[in-house]
């Protein structure tokens, strides 16, 4: 079974947070969620989010993706947060999947993950001033290899469709996506 961590920050965005845990689930791929600190995690429309664990606790532990929720100041404070650029270059070294969306983009710049890469965030987030080295695209969701980025909360959905595509394939894709629409009896 695949894993996949997701740092949940103090401020993170709730919509993309819980999409992507929610569809990754439906998939039968294995979450993780992992809070910065001790305790509940107050997201930035003051939904609370109780983490699996301490981000401290699965430092040594390998997920085939870390996906990384926007939102602000969630994603400032995991640009802020050695531990997640650690785990980020890590994963890059592994030739594994890392992912971000909204403002959250812009920790995978920091860390410099998007050199010479095709990436897409909130409007404004990344600028080519601060990383002239990225290729800035416009479209809802980017994959530059096992790099995936995606614009914001109006886009969650897709970005966590396109994260089940690209960790088991385009049929366990479409059968979430269909049951997301078809009554069930």
């Amino acid at each position: 079974m695949k894993r996949v961590l997701i740092p949940l920050a103090e401020g993170c965005e709730e919509l993309e947070a819980v999409t992507v845990i929610d569809l990754l689930r439906r998939a039968e791929i294995e979450v993780v969620t992992a809070g910065l600190a001790e305790g509940p995690v107050r997201a930035s429309r003051n939904t609370v989010l109780v983490p699996d664990t301490l981000l401290e606790a699965v430092m040594d532990q390998g997920f085939d993706m870390i996906v990384l929720p926007g939102g602000l100041p969630g994603a400032q404070h995991l640009d802020q947060d050695e531990r997640v650029h650690t785990l980020l270059r890590r994963q890059r070294a592994a030739d594994r999947f890392t992912a971000a969306i909204c403002a959250a983009p812009k920790v995978l710049a920091g860390a410099g993950l998007l050199d010479g890469k095709s990436a897409t965030g909130y409007p404004g987030v990344i600028t080519l001033d601060d990383f002239p080295g990225i290729r800035l695209v416009d479209a809802p969701v980017a994959v530059d290899g096992k790099l995936i980025t995606s614009r914001g909360p109006g886009t969650a959905m897709d970005f966590a469709l396109q994260l089940i595509e690209s960790l088991v394939g385009k049929a366990k894709r479409d059968e979430v996506e269909t049951a997301l629409v078809q009554e069930r009896s």
